[in-house]
């Protein structure tokens, strides 16, 4: 029943933006962390950015100044702002939900099945 559904991935020029989504249900939103990792063909999944269910915010090097996690409990939404795109950020992106229950005994975490980013002129 867990789904997290991602969009807005698609083409975009090296210096471009995106606006990736990603949609939540079955889950209590407001006490999952939310991520954001990509994979890049012949590439391990890496960590881009994710926010805590408090706002904390991390974002890796490389993304960092360029990329902007958020999310809209009133939505149970996600989102990613990919700025200033170049081709080394295509990859499929996917989105992440993390809760830690039971007084920090047990983690739960779900995917999304990806959305694919291109940047490419």
């Amino acid at each position: 029943q867990v789904q997290l559904v991602e969009s807005g991935g698609g083409l975009v020029q090296p210096g471009g933006s995106l606006r990736l989504s990603c949609a939540a249900s079955g889950i209590i939103f407001s006490v999952y962390d939310m991520a954001w990792y990509r994979q890049a063909p012949g590439k391990q999944r890496e960590l881009v950015a994710q926010i805590t269910s408090s706002g904390y915010t991390y974002y890796t090097h490389s993304v960092e100044g360029r990329f902007t996690i958020s999310r809209d409990s009133s939505k149970n939404t996600a989102y990613l702002q990919m700025n200033s795109l170049a081709p080394e950020d295509t990859a499929v992106y996917y989105c992440h939900a993390k809760a830690t229950i039971f007084a920090g005994t047990r983690v739960l975490d779900y995917w999304g099945q990806g959305t694919q980013v291109t940047v490419s002129s």
